[in-house]
C-alpha cells in the first residue's frame, strides 16, 4: 500500500474513535419515569418547578446545594438535587431542561439550562412603540 493509502485508513479510524467516544454524551430527553429505568445513566430531563413543595437553598449553610422537586410533562415528578449555586429567576423559569442522572429514586443534576418567560414574549405581546431603521432614516432626512 502506499503511504498516502495508510495515512488515509488512519485518518478514517482517528474520526469514526472520536464519533463513537461522543456517542455517550448524546442522549434524548427522558421522563422521569425512564430515567429511573436507566439508573446511573447520563439523560437529559425537561420538567417544570413543582411549586408546591419547598425549594431547599440556603446560600449562608451552603451556597453550592439547591433541592427541588420537578414535575415532568407526564405528570411523573422527582426530587431533584442540583449542587451548585442556584441559577437567577430560578422559581420564575416555565420550563427546566436538566442533565445529571438518577441515583437512588433522586435526579443528581449537573447543569440547569431555564426558559424564562420574561426572555421569550407571547405573539399577542406587541411593544407600544417599534424603532425601525426606515423611521430613524426618515427622521435624518426631514431635520435640516
Amino acid at each position: 500500500m502506499k503511504k498516502m493509502h495508510i495515512l488515509g485508513l488512519v485518518s478514517i479510524a482517528i474520526v469514526i474513535a472520536a464519533l463513537l467516544s461522543l456517542l455517550d454524551d448524546l442522549s434524548t430527553y427522558d421522563s422521569v419515569e425512564s430515567a429511573r429505568k436507566k439508573e446511573g445513566k447520563f439523560v437529559h430531563l425537561i420538567a417544570k418547578l413543582d411549586t408546591s413543595k419547598p425549594v431547599i437553598y440556603d446560600p449562608l449553610k451552603d451556597p453550592n446545594y439547591l433541592a427541588f422537586t420537578a414535575i415532568d410533562s407526564l405528570g411523573s415528578s422527582t426530587n431533584v438535587v442540583y449542587k451548585n449555586a442556584k441559577p437567577t429567576d430560578f422559581e420564575k423559569s416555565q420550563r427546566i431542561v436538566m442533565k445529571g442522572s438518577m441515583k437512588d429514586d433522586v435526579f443528581q443534576c449537573n447543569e440547569i439550562v431555564m426558559k424564562c418567560p420574561s426572555k421569550y414574549k407571547e405573539q399577542g405581546d406587541v411593544p407600544s412603540k417599534v424603532v425601525t431603521t426606515s423611521s430613524i432614516l426618515k427622521k435624518e432626512s426631514t431635520q435640516p
